[in-house]
């Protein structure tokens, strides 16, 4: 069933409640989960699902929330990117990597 959310912050609030609790970044082209303070291969995580989100007026709030897995690492969270001019090019890379699951959506 594809969820349909009104905002970043919604989706963010509702994904952790389904599991997706760790908040990874891009750092010296590896995740970094700010909770545990480490890096993991882009390469062992798959794409859950993703969510765009379009800023009203202003370009700059255009984003991307990603919900990750890695079953290797048992970890799941959450990635997000801008999207357009403002994506991060090395969260973009990131992302490349990853698997993407059958059933993703966005």
């Amino acid at each position: 069933m594809k969820q349909h959310y009104d905002t970043l912050l919604d989706a963010v609030n509702d994904l952790k409640k389904r599991g997706f609790t760790y908040d990874f970044m891009e750092q010296k082209d590896k995740l970094f989960c700010t909770e545990k303070q480490c890096n993991f291969n882009p390469e062992e995580f798959e794409i859950v699902e993703f969510h765009r989100f379009e800023g009203i007026s202003d370009p700059e709030d255009n984003s991307i929330v990603y919900a990750i897995s890695s079953e290797k690492n048992n970890i799941k969270g959450l990635l997000i990117n801008a999207y357009g001019a403002y994506s991060d090019t090395k969260v973009s890379e990131l992302i490349a990597k990853m698997k993407i699951a059958k059933e993703s959506y966005g």
